[in-house]
């Protein structure tokens, strides 16, 4: 079985690793919110899921879905503090995903 390729991507030649990883990082940020919280993470550190509903105007169960989102994509990673879980951006994939970006 073959991939299916729109004709927009073989004129621009073919889709790359670099296009799929850009396309998987930029889906992660699709949404205002995950845009939001990568902003809140690079700028604080790090924070419990907590210390992000107390910022951010949504529910805990749909910023923990953010998360999970996030970290799905490799932008977020977490660490198991006790009960809670600590959250910080990965410096190493925002800096693939601006190349990425700069690449365009």
């Amino acid at each position: 079985m073959t991939r299916f390729d729109p004709p927009a991507a073989r004129r621009g030649g073919p889709v790359t690793a670099a296009d799929e990883e850009l396309a998987t990082l930029a889906r992660a940020l699709g949404h205002p919110a995950r845009a939001a919280i990568v902003r809140l993470l690079s700028e604080r550190g790090e924070c419990v899921c907590g210390q992000i509903v107390d910022v951010m105007p949504l529910a805990q169960a749909t910023v923990s879905q953010h998360l999970k989102v996030l970290k799905d994509a490799g932008l977020v990673q977490g660490e198991v503090d006790g009960p809670r879980v600590c959250y910080c951006v990965d410096p190493k994939k925002l800096k693939r995903l601006r190349e990425l970006v700069a690449g365009l």
